[in-house]
């Protein structure tokens, strides 16, 4: 369900979840540095709710909010749109139950409806069930960053 701005409290706590997450894997702290949605996550949240070229989604069991998404359109140089998810998160005890893939349902038929030419994720390196998850989606790798630490 689209959410609102009675809902920002809680996704910038599902944000800062996602985010723990994230740090643990391998390139998460990269991604966290440069790819990642910026912080403070309420206010970003807040103004993605109520930004017709952002969509933000809660993800929902019996009422309460145990995940959520986020996806900006981008203008190509071509002219063309794509969708880029910045965020897809559920809290690891609601995950198997359907709520991710309700989450991509709608995040899928936003970018659809808004005449997108594709729809872009992310999966970290080794995160392989993001990356199954997002290819039953028909997500494919369209290009593979690679990095070297000189730290």
């Amino acid at each position: 369900m689209p959410a609102t701005a009675a809902d920002v409290a809680v996704l910038a706590q599902l944000a800062v979840a996602a985010r723990t997450e994230k740090s643990e894997s391998r390139g998460g702290p990269m991604f966290l540095a440069r790819e990642a949605p910026s912080e403070p996550h309420d206010e970003r949240l807040a103004a993605a709710i109520t930004d017709e070229n952002q969509v933000v989604l809660c993800g929902t069991i019996d009422g309460a909010i145990v995940g959520f998404a986020s996806m900006a359109y981008e203008t190509l140089r071509t002219g063309e749109s794509i969708a880029a998810i910045g965020e897809l998160f559920v809290l690891p005890d609601a995950r198997g139950v359907g709520v991710g893939e309700a989450l991509m349902d709608a995040l899928v038929a936003a970018a659809e409806g808004a005449g997108c030419r594709g729809i872009d994720a992310i999966a970290l390196p080794g995160d392989r069930e993001t990356k199954n998850f997002f290819e039953t989606f028909g997500l494919k790798a369209r290009a593979i960053l690679v990095h070297r630490s000189l730290d």
